[in-house]
């Protein structure tokens, strides 16, 4: 009966190791992070589509396409870091990306170029400090990795968007 109980005891000890270890929980800090870099890029991507239909500068319909691809795979990538961390990521941009949307979609040719551009210098420099900011102190590693990660592209993506300026 002793050895029994010792077995027990052994053995709920190391399952209660194990689940403790495999389920370790994301900081709220990280966990917004997440949310709005999900967020974010799904405001980046509903943006290019519509400028993609709505501009009338090649070179604002090729920044929106690379705006489509860049954004798309960041997002897939997050997703497959919030499945494993169990974070549910937003289906749609958040309000302040919502109104963003509904401004451009009132313009139309010269006038959407000109909104769009400097829309997303300020959206890119928003995402480059978020994205710094979770780079240099992150608590989780997958989420620490992907801004790391995706950080230069960002960088990139704001001088494409500061060569928008000259767009007439």
């Amino acid at each position: 009966m002793r050895t029994f109980a010792l077995s027990f005891c052994a053995t709920a000890a190391l399952l209660g190791l194990t689940v403790g270890s495999g389920s370790a929980a994301v900081s709220s800090a990280d966990r917004t992070f997440a949310e709005k870099a999900a967020s974010g890029g799904l405001a980046e991507i509903q943006a290019a589509q519509l400028a993609q239909q709505r501009a009338s500068s090649p070179q604002v319909k090729q920044f929106a396409s690379r705006m489509i691809t860049d954004h798309t795979k960041a997002n897939d990538e997050l997703q497959q870091i919030a499945e494993e961390e169990d974070i549910t990521l937003p289906a749609q941009p958040d309000q302040q990306g919502m109104a963003a949307q509904r401004k451009l979609q009132a313009l139309n040719g010269t006038a959407f170029d000109q909104s769009y551009a400097q829309q997303q210098l300020g959206d890119h420099q928003q995402a480059i400090a978020l994205f710094r900011k979770e780079a240099t102190s992150g608590q989780d590693p997958a989420l620490k990795s992907y801004a790391q990660k995706t950080l230069p592209i960002l960088q990139q993506h704001l001088q494409l968007a500061q060569s928008l300026r000259s767009v007439r």
